[in-house]
């Protein structure tokens, strides 16, 4: 099972958030989701569990658990849904520029 773990604090590691479920059963990944750029942790992570039992009683058990000062949601993930084609959106005026001319 897959879930979700939100509301971290930006110091949890992939071996960290590992170790809060390794109580409840075989963990088969960890990971916290960084930012591209930064490199910085964005606050949450996604927790593989071998076992939907185990998995079930981390979420129940671990859901509203202060973890470094903060307190952690955890929730099954679900899955990414398609989401529709944005709208560029946007000032779609006249083509012209910003309203300055130059004169001679």
């Amino acid at each position: 099972m897959n879930i979700y773990v939100s509301n971290l604090s930006f110091n949890v590691q992939d071996e960290d958030l590992k170790e809060f479920f390794a109580p409840y059963g075989e963990v088969t990944s960890a990971k916290v989701i960084v930012d591209k750029m930064t490199n910085q942790s964005r606050g949450f992570g996604f927790v593989e569990m071998s076992d939907d039992e185990a998995s079930k009683k981390a979420i129940a058990e671990l859901d509203q658990a202060s973890v470094e000062g903060r307190t952690i949601r955890v929730m099954e993930a679900k899955p990414k849904e398609d989401r529709p084609a944005r709208n560029s959106g946007g000032y779609q005026g006249n083509n012209g520029g910003g309203g300055y001319k130059k004169r001679f």
